[in-house]
């Protein structure tokens, strides 16, 4: 007997140090493996190429992920001894294989975290189109929606290589996109698109065929995208506004297109800074009087017009320094006769003017426009904060003549401009004819035929490309509004929006407890401190959701959240494609689709990506499929 109680003694010994050696195995395999996670994580979050032109091992640059894991290792010698050459070589997991799973592991996560952000509530899809640096047409998807604290959410859930640009074709794919996530069609409450014709086309659009199939997934033209139409319409309308900005390009291609001049600029720049500083007519600081460089205005960038004339009142001096030593000292007569010429038009009163004039003019757009590419803003506000733009314009035709012209003669007096007589008779120019007969003065032609007439041009487009088909949506939403405090608040307004426009999320029981909700909240209101003082409906929705009145005035909350759903403007289907430029580039434009739309999950929802602990990644990983390496004590030697 005591033979078998030594033997069995001896077995649990055993087995004790059986279990010790796996339980440091597996530990050393779950740290080989972090290491390998936190590579991918950190050349996803930063954009950069994961593998290196030559990863063999004699090689001087193993690429990025490589490198990374050797650079980890020479600082901790516990992930020396299980990574890279120590690493078995049956299970190394530094392949591009293993790389590409992690990436798509993070990206699952990512999306399955955002569903459930979703849950059961409606939502918007946010979608554009954009070539690849491979020619390669895709399509990105973001999902806008209210979460459960009252915050609006636009979320990057998914970019598409789109085969065919066809209506159908973009439906399906979106379709096929939102049910391999359980989220379904009929929960749509909103559709933006960038414009484009195939995009939402009125009768064959994919906006027109998801309405058909979801009659309340109401469409908003993309308010950022109509208001650089609008100023691009102003520059083409008025002449003098075209020639303008014909002769702003050509200023910059001539300066820019020659690293000479441009580093001409730079010492023109620096010397004149200096000197501002030395007579005190410049403040210093860190980040201040930084070296800058004239900026292309551009048709598809929302607000380039603004920053590149900003850039040049900055540097207007500086610049006719340089097209003055072009002048003198160009290497060729076309250089200097180009120099000369453009000198000519950019010291003239007439660039000047209009210079000073669209400066206010789009300093006025630029706050809008900022204020419509928020990713949170709603879309009462973005209507508010368009209507408060119309006015500072018609504020500005009304009132603004006398200090635009008092500026541009101090402009012009401080440089040495020649300042035209405003009392003498205009003369049209050379075989140019007025349509009026009646001679009218220059004072008369530079503000009724420049200044109104672009003033007015700039109204009347922001008038007719803010119109809203769904006006009276917006309209009986805005009975909502707690701006004021609440003084548009109409409950019949409010029942007739919950009755017209969204009578698939209410019950005809919940239309006639939503009457009485409203009464009460007209009540609470009125003495709660706490809805008093609010700017906006994303405000409101917060405040609700914080104090949980939300749960006692559940039909209101729940029509405030569907207002909030509607979209404003696809800046963030736009920043998404900037990051596909940064991530797809020409050395990496063979990339894998799944590969591409992983990084971009990734690199745009790095917010989310951070809060999953790299445990959860492993567990994932080992569950995909049989692995060499053991990760789990529970598991049997594989």
């Amino acid at each position: 007997m005591q033979c078998y109680h030594d033997l069995g003694n001896s077995l649990q010994h055993l087995d004790k140090i059986i279990e010790k050696q796996n339980s440091e195995q597996v530990a050393k395999n779950r740290l080989q493996l972090q290491v390998s996670i936190d590579a991918a994580k950190w050349c996803a979050f930063q954009a950069v190429a994961f593998r290196g032109h030559d990863e063999s091992l004699d090689s001087n640059n193993r690429g990025n992920f490589i490198e990374l894991i050797k650079h980890v290792s020479s600082y901790n010698e516990k992930v020396a001894a299980v990574v890279l050459d120590n690493a078995p070589r049956n299970a190394s997991y530094t392949s591009p294989t293993i790389q590409k799973e992690i990436l798509s592991i993070w990206s699952i996560k990512i999306q399955k975290h955002i569903r459930e952000e979703i849950s059961d509530s409606k939502f918007s899809i946010l979608v554009d189109e954009a070539q690849d640096r491979s020619k390669i047409e895709q399509m990105a998807i973001v999902l806008r929606f209210v979460d459960k604290q009252g915050y609006i959410r636009e979320r990057f859930f998914d970019i598409v290589h789109v085969h065919e640009t066809n209506s159908l074709t973009l439906k399906k794919e979106i379709c096929d996109v939102l049910s391999r996530h359980n989220l379904s069609v009929q929960n749509i409450r909103g559709q933006g698109y960038d414009g484009a014709s195939n995009m939402r086309g009125e009768w064959n659009g994919p906006q027109a065929l998801f309405i058909q199939e979801c009659p309340y997934a109401y469409y908003i033209n993309c308010f950022a995208h109509r208001l650089q139409l609008t100023l691009i319409a102003t520059s083409q309308e008025v002449i003098p506004v075209e020639q303008f900005f014909t002769n702003l390009s050509l200023l910059i291609n001539l300066v820019s297109s020659s690293c000479q001049r441009v580093d001409q600029l730079r010492v023109a720049r620096a010397a004149r800074i200096a000197e501002l500083i030395a007579i005190d007519e410049l403040e210093t600081g860190r980040g201040q009087n930084q070296m800058g460089t004239l900026k292309r205005p551009g048709t598809t960038r929302w607000g380039s017009h603004f920053s590149s004339i900003c850039s040049l009142f900055t540097e207007y001096e500086d610049i006719c320094s340089v097209l003055i030593d072009v002048i003198n000292y160009g290497n060729t007569s076309t250089q200097r006769s180009e120099a000369d010429r453009v000198y000519d038009f950019m010291t003239s009163f007439d660039f000047v003017l209009v210079m000073h004039m669209m400066r206010d003019i789009l300093g006025f757009a630029q706050v809008l426009s900022q204020a419509l590419q928020c990713k949170s803003q709603d879309i009462l506000n973005a209507l508010k904060l368009v209507s408060v733009t119309k006015d500072r314009l018609q504020s500005y035709r009304d009132n603004g003549w006398n200090e635009l012209f008092t500026n541009v003669k101090t402009f012009c007096d401080a440089r040495n401009i020649e300042m035209p007589d405003m009392n003498v008779i205009y003369k049209a120019g050379r075989g140019r004819i007025r349509k009026q007969n009646d001679p009218i003065t220059m004072e008369h032609h530079y503000r009724i035929d420049v200044f109104l007439a672009t003033v007015d041009s700039q109204i009347l487009e922001m008038k007719n490309r803010f119109k809203e088909d769904v006006i009276e949506l917006l309209i009986l939403s805005s009975a909502l509004h707690p701006k004021d405090n609440f003084q548009a608040f109409n409950i019949e307004q409010i029942c007739q929006l919950a009755n017209k426009f969204y009578s698939a999320d209410f019950t005809d029981q919940e239309k006639l407890h939503l009457r009485t909700q409203l009464e009460l909240f007209q009540i609470e209101f009125s003495c709660n401190s706490q809805l008093q003082n609010l700017s906006s409906l994303q405000e409101l929705c917060q405040v609700l959701a914080k104090t949980r009145k939300s749960m006692c005035y559940t039909l209101i909350d729940r029509l405030i959240r569907l207002i909030l759903t509607l979209p404003v403007s696809t800046a963030t289907t736009e920043r998404a494609f900037s990051a596909m430029k940064i991530i797809k580039t020409c050395l990496r434009s063979r990339m894998e689709e799944d590969f591409l739309a992983n990084s971009m999950i990734m690199y745009i929802e790095k917010e989310i990506a951070r809060t999953f602990d790299v445990n959860s990644i492993i567990d994932d990983f080992d569950k995909i499929k049989s692995r060499r390496a053991q990760f789990h004590m529970s598991h049997t030697v594989k």
